[in-house]
């Protein structure tokens, strides 16, 4: 394994998840919050997350439950509930320094990973619409659902795209929906990861941050 794993001098591609990997918290749930009804919909994401529960079935009843909130709430959980994971700065800016490319694919929303991508300075981003009308959320996701698939073919598009080959790329994530990318990466790591992800992906990071993810590119 260690003769195919990425090369950090090299050319690549890292792609992240969003919510519980690059972030802190699942910002649906924390959108849930504004309406009281974070409980009920932490539960299903969790469940979501195990892999217990179909992905776009789950956001689209999950998203159905916030209809009628004023969009104004997005703006605030991005102010007062989003906090980078610890490390997260510090592996972007190291990997841009040496030429990597970053990118962020989420099954989470536009209206987050558009801030985090200017913030950042992130190459590529991929995630959910939410329709909004007369200012409140409708209840509904524009266009195709974000999923596992979507993930794992954005990662091989971009690489391809880049001339960056697979061997090269490396993928992060925490739920099962991060899988099928995790495991087509030339390094695919379980971060603070659900078990049934740490017990499939080829590497995975339990204690410490993002940052870490540089060990095991630095590793001889």
């Amino acid at each position: 394994m260690n003769d195919t794993r990425p090369r950090l001098h090299l050319p690549g591609l890292l792609f992240m998840d969003m919510d519980s990997t690059l972030i802190q918290c699942e910002c649906i749930d924390e959108i849930a919050d504004f309406l009281g009804i974070k409980p009920q919909i932490a539960a299903i994401t969790e469940r979501a997350m195990r892999g217990e529960l179909d992905f776009a079935a789950s956001l689209t009843e999950r998203v159905q439950l916030l209809a009628g909130l004023p969009a104004e709430v997005l703006e605030r959980v991005y102010r007062e509930r989003i906090r980078l994971t610890p490390g997260a700065q510090t592996l972007i800016d190291t990997l841009k320094r040496h030429g990597w490319r970053v990118g962020l694919v989420s099954g989470g929303f536009t209206y987050f990973t558009d801030r985090l991508q200017q913030r950042l300075g992130l190459d590529f981003v991929r995630a959910n619409v939410l329709e909004i009308r007369q200012g409140k959320l409708t209840g509904k996701v524009l266009g195709d659902i974000v999923d596992a698939k979507t993930k794992r073919r954005c990662l091989i598009e971009q690489a391809a795209i880049h001339n960056i080959p697979m061997r090269q790329t490396v993928a992060i994530g925490d739920g099962a929906n991060d899988l099928p990318m995790i495991l087509s990466a030339g390094m695919g790591i379980a971060f603070h990861a659900k078990p049934a992800v740490v017990a499939q992906a080829p590497y995975a990071i339990q204690e410490g941050g993002l940052d870490r993810v540089l060990e095991l590119l630095a590793a001889p």
